[in-house]
């Protein structure tokens, strides 16, 4: 059974950086898809980045250039570096992968 991890979540002013980090169990990670997703209070979740078993990379328009999704396949882990926060980045940031959520990881973004 697939058990996902984040981390790395907090809180960070506007223009500042975090990276968070989605440690996966199993042995199935590195041919598997991996998205990260996020809801904000009030709002439906959405898919803010995507990276494929070959590294193909997808994001929303609202992060593009400004998020980096990458994976490390040695350590099972799937990292999201998002840089130039903005406040409309607070939400609770999930990963999924094969029908399997983890438990979210808070992200707050003060103006």
């Amino acid at each position: 059974q697939v058990r996902l991890v984040e981390s790395g979540g907090g809180l960070v002013q506007a223009g500042g950086s975090l990276r968070l980090s989605c440690a996966a169990s199993g042995s199935i990670f590195s041919v598997n898809a991996v998205t990260w997703n996020r809801q904000a209070p009030g709002k439906q979740r959405e898919l803010v980045a995507g990276i494929s078993s070959g590294f193909s990379t997808n994001y929303a328009d609202s992060v593009k250039g400004r998020f980096t999704i990458s994976r490390d396949n040695a350590k099972n882990t799937v990292y999201l570096q998002m840089n130039s926060l903005k406040p409309e980045d607070t939400a609770v940031y999930y990963c999924y992968m094969v029908g399997t959520w983890g438990q979210g990881t808070q992200v707050t973004v003060s103006s």
